[in-house]
């Protein structure tokens, strides 16, 4: 060893060394703290006390206290159908669900919403009928314009950014952890609104970070602009705030314990 040179020690072979019960190098630090720093400014300056998060209960197995409830299996009151004089879903067995027509009838929330939130659970039917975009179809639409896709993926090939988990024809997920029809999965999901400047340019794209039965789907994507069938997606300036929209697909798809915080995200 160079003389002029000092020991380096590595915290994890202290750490190592700690958990195996062996002696700790002669002359160690736990934990390591830096020498020779009278550079440094005092650790007060780095510290930031304001402004203060707001206080959120979050009991285990309940809502947050700032949660919006959007359907508690009850009533239907917080949803209307998209077309005026459309038909509106029913409810069974504590689950909203679609009533296949031969017109169908999306479902949208009186209130609206930007940056948010989202809890939902829904479910494929039991009887996995088709395939493809036939099976178990319907989608979750933020601010009516950007479509987080509902399928029964489970054992149903498709085109890949139209499945299960994807922003509809944008952006393919990580993972696929469907479950078998007839089964609840869940969607969390934050969605962050895009910005858009006085005269109707584009400031930032959407955003949206989604987990699918507990696991991560959609890390942080951007999104292109709404969604489309054919085509391109393309912004157009629209306001701040708009209603969630369950899509009808003709399948009768179910939904439940659907709520939502609002955030106001820089």
């Amino acid at each position: 060893m160079n003389p002029l040179r000092p020991a380096v020690v590595f915290p994890s072979l202290i750490a190592f060394a700690r958990l195996a019960g062996a002696a700790e190098p002669a002359g160690a630090v736990w934990p390591p703290r830096p020498a020779n720093t009278p550079d440094l400014p005092p650790p007060e300056i780095t510290e930031t006390w304001t402004p203060v998060p707001p206080v959120v209960t979050a009991p285990a197995g309940g809502l947050p206290s700032d949660a919006i409830v959007l359907f508690d299996g009850k009533s239907l009151d917080n949803w209307e159908p998209v077309r005026p004089n459309g038909p509106r879903w029913k409810i069974e067995d504590g689950a909203m669900v679609i009533v296949p027509n031969k017109e169908p009838c999306d479902q949208r929330t009186k209130q609206a919403f930007g940056d948010m939130q989202l809890h939902i659970e829904w479910r494929a039917p039991a009887e996995a009928r088709g395939h493809s975009q036939e099976r178990g179809n319907s989608g979750i639409f933020f601010m009516g314009l950007y479509e987080l896709q509902v399928l029964d993926s489970y054992n149903n090939p498709t085109y890949v950014n139209g499945m299960v988990g994807s922003v509809y024809k944008q952006h393919i997920p990580l993972a696929n952890p469907s479950r078998p029809p007839g089964e609840w999965q869940v969607y969390d999901a934050v969605f962050v609104a895009p910005r858009f400047a006085a005269d109707g340019t584009l400031q930032r794209p959407a955003r949206l970070t989604a987990f699918l039965n507990g696991v991560l789907v959609l890390p942080d994507v951007e999104i292109k602009g709404p969604t489309v069938y054919r085509g391109f997606p393309k912004y157009e300036a629209h306001p701040p705030a708009l209603p969630l929209v369950l899509q009808d697909h003709r399948n009768p798809v179910a939904y439940r314990n659907i709520w939502a915080r609002g955030l106001s995200l820089p």
